[in-house]
């Protein structure tokens, strides 16, 4: 009966050391690997938590610094002056020499027009002017007595007989041809001048109205009116017309 206690005792004994063991055995492992966890979690957040705030503004001062480089670079805009013709200097330009106005007031297209009608008139003066000087030479050496200035014959047809020739009538006849001739040779002259002053006129037009808003808005209003009355009509109702431009 002793001995059946001694063995329960030790048993008991036995298993008291068994779990004290155990447990001892277990705790230092838990507590350095939850240390060492919690350490290391610890540092780890400390070293990447401050590089990457460090990394991110480091960017945001190098595109900073970007900008102000860009701003310093913009193209700089100089103001343009619009064009505006003085009239005097148009005229004085067109008086110097025909067309230049024109250059001038910048309206290149108007150039053929001048200078081909002093060219039309030009042709006109010369082409009757040498007409009037045969006339007016044969006409000169018809009427006088000097058998010697016999420039007249020249007129007359080819092969005839400068004695058969009525006397009366071709001196008739040269006569009006110089007077002809003559006439739209001074024609011509009065035409020439009228082109120059013309010239001169467009070009200070041109330049008086080169700022003139010219607007293509027309409108046609039609509304009832009373016509009043007048010697020759009594009142009446009527339609009056009125554009607006």
């Amino acid at each position: 009966m002793r001995l059946l206690k001694l063995k329960f005792l030790s048993c008991f004994l036995l298993s008291l050391t068994f779990g004290y063991a155990q447990e001892v055995s277990q705790h230092p492992i838990d507590t350095l690997s939850i240390i060492g966890t919690d350490s290391l979690i610890q540092i780890s957040d400390t070293i990447v938590a401050p590089s990457m705030l460090l990394k991110t503004d480091t960017v945001k001062t190098t595109k900073s610094l970007v900008i102000i480089n860009d701003t310093t670079t913009l193209p700089q805009f100089v103001d343009s002056k619009i064009f505006s013709p003085n009239p005097t200097k148009a005229v004085i330009y067109a008086a110097i020499f025909p067309g230049l106005g024109q250059v001038y007031n910048r309206k290149y297209w108007k150039l053929p027009i001048v200078y081909g009608g002093f060219l039309g008139f030009s042709y006109a003066i010369s082409w009757n002017g040498r007409y009037y000087t045969d006339y007016s030479n044969g006409y000169k050496d018809i009427m006088d007595d000097d058998e010697t200035t016999d420039s007249w014959k020249n007129f007359l047809p080819y092969g005839q007989d400068p004695n058969s020739v009525d006397q009366a009538w071709l001196k008739d006849v040269m006569k009006r041809r110089k007077d002809f001739y003559r006439r739209y040779r001074d024609l011509s002259i009065i035409g020439t001048v009228a082109m120059y002053a013309l010239s001169i006129l467009d070009a200070y037009v041109d330049a008086q109205l080169f700022d003139f808003d010219i607007s293509s808005d027309l409108s046609l209003r039609v509304e009832p009116t009373i016509i009043k009355k007048t010697d020759y009509l009594a009142n009446s109702l009527g339609f009056q017309c009125s554009i607006s431009f």
